[in-house]
């Protein structure tokens, strides 16, 4: 007998062994006891999630030779056959493949027939959005009024794509992701039922790569089974998976807070060795910083069983609040910026740098050690006043440096603006900012509800970049909308541009040359012609 992938193996053949959907089973089971059936069902969600299985299930339940019940008996022929697709009042369609409008026209030409075998005759229509739109207008007036033996079934990964006509016409449940305890606590089951060995965190690491997808983790737990030739073990699931080890990251968070960059580098190396994806390790990263910041804020959020609840809390107890939101920060963009560095491995080793340079200690470090360096050059002979003058003004421009941004430059955004390696649309959402706060880590800019459109994406990333840049340190950039109550750098660009125009065509009236001539010819002069030369 050939083998059967656990996905179909496992396919749930009642509404008690679906895992995951409970919202959707409770209310299909009250409406099917009640015998309330609605004529078009509408299942959304991810791939995996069980639309199809519901399906199924749903049409046993209307067709059971043991009547309309939400427990189908499973073993007469209706059941049997419907489990194995081989039922005659089951019809499943693809939309994908089956999108044009006469194919529509022809299946629906035939619902007004009678079922063969079962009490309804079921359509089953899968990634119903992808049906040209001539052939949802052919379903419309069917999908309303069907004749009393037909159901409609439609799944779809993409409801936003169906006319809200359709949508109107259905009962629409929408089947959530699950969570990676429930897909875990499944596919222990599924071992035990199958015989294998396993340990508990790689069917943790397979559920998490699963993003939701019983489907995909049921495929991945297959595979698990022929790399691990019978066993599924940990070291060999990451092996599979490429997935980055959680001490990795840790020990990463550690250097950081120690400030070890050779040590960033060297875990760095060892990642490289063992082919793991970078792109993946900042992504993993920005979710333990987000664990950690949710151990800061509400300590009794984090389990009692979590595995690493010791090791989050103590990072939580080292790093500051605002250290951990800068770190969450620098790693997206990090992540962001990959395809942009000249290779995964060199991008990765700044993002950890950038980390290295910005954690709190950083700017005390370099102070420490240039007053270091002026305690040692001060025992030098005093006529050498050259040299302590230049670690004076180094120590004041790194002192500078580190402390916040003075107010005057509050009054100064227009020379900041003119500084900014930004174009188009970012520069003109910079001009109509007034700028209301700058300080260590955010920039609060106001701008007039009349250019509210100014924020259209990607033009405040791009100023929130260049800003950074600007100052030397990653700044956020949040915006209010409000009238300003200064001008901004277009209100002041435009008056001067005012005031220039006013002083041509003044100069230009008082010349005589040109009075003599409107005079004499009696003509008139077209200010609109007049451009100013400074």
């Amino acid at each position: 007998m050939s083998y059967q992938v656990l996905a179909r193996k496992w396919r749930p053949r009642s509404f008690s062994t679906l895992v995951g959907q409970e919202h959707v089973v409770r209310a299909l089971t009250h409406a099917l006891a009640e015998n309330r059936l609605h004529h078009a069902y509408l299942f959304t969600g991810t791939r995996g999630v069980g639309k199809t299985t519901i399906a199924r299930i749903l049409a046993k339940s209307l067709n059971c030779e043991s009547g309309i019940t939400a427990t189908p008996c499973g073993q007469c022929s209706a059941c049997q056959e419907i489990d194995s697709g081989r039922f005659v009042d089951l019809l499943e369609v693809d939309a994908a493949t089956n999108t044009k409008v006469d194919e529509m026209r022809q299946l629906l030409e035939n619902a007004i027939y009678a079922p063969t075998r079962g009490r309804f005759k079921v359509y089953v229509i899968d990634e119903v959005h992808m049906l040209s739109n001539s052939a949802f207008n052919a379903m419309l007036k069917t999908l309303e009024e069907p004749p009393e033996h037909v159901k409609f079934i439609l799944a779809t990964t993409d409801p936003q794509k169906i006319p809200v006509t359709i949508l109107s016409r259905c009962l629409q449940f929408n089947l959530k992701q699950m969570p990676p305890a429930t897909i875990s606590g499944h596919l222990s089951q599924v071992l035990q039922a199958e015989g294998i060995s396993f340990d508990a965190p790689s069917l943790g690491l397979i559920a998490r790569s699963a993003a939701g997808s019983m489907r995909d983790a049921l495929s991945l737990l297959d595979q698990a089974i022929a790399h691990g030739a019978g066993r599924i073990e940990e070291n060999q699931v990451k092996s599979m998976l490429g997935t980055v080890d959680l001490d990795f990251l840790f020990n990463i968070l550690v250097a950081v807070q120690q400030g070890d960059a050779a040590d960033l580098l060297r875990i760095s190396a060892d990642m490289l060795l063992r082919s793991l994806s970078f792109g993946a390790a900042l992504q993993e990263l920005a979710a333990l910083l987000t664990r950690i910041q949710i151990a800061q804020t509400v300590p009794a959020a984090i389990d009692e069983d979590e595995p690493e609840r010791i090791r989050l809390l103590a990072l939580a107890s080292k790093f500051s609040p605002d250290f951990v939101q800068l770190a969450y920060q620098i790693v997206l963009h990090g992540r962001s910026d990959l395809n942009l560095a000249p290779d995964e491995y060199s991008g990765f080793i700044m993002t950890l740098l950038r980390l290295h340079g910005f954690r709190p200690e950083s700017v005390a470090d370099v102070v420490a050690s240039i007053n270091s360096s002026r305690s040692s050059v001060a025992k030098l002979d005093t006529r050498n006043q050259s040299v302590d003058a230049v670690v004076e003004n180094v120590v004041a421009a790194t002192e500078l440096s580190s402390r916040p941004v003075s107010p005057r430059v509050l009054d100064d955004w227009r020379a900041i603006v003119e500084e900014l390696q930004i174009s188009g649309l970012a520069r003109e959402l910079a001009q109509h900012c007034e700028l209301r706060e700058l300080n260590e880590t955010d920039c609060l800019l106001r701008l007039a509800p009349g250019h509210g459109h100014l924020q259209m994406k990607p033009s405040p990333e791009k100023l929130q970049q260049a800003l950074s840049e600007y100052v030397g340190r990653p700044l956020l950039i949040r915006f209010e909308t409000a009238k300003t109550e200064i001008d901004t750098p277009a209100a002041t660009a435009g008056r001067e541009r005012r005031e220039r125009q006013e002083r041509a065509i003044s100069a230009i009236e008082q010349d005589l040359f040109v009075r003599d001539v409107i005079e004499t010819f009696d003509a008139s002069l077209i200010e609109s012609s007049i451009k100013p030369i400074i």
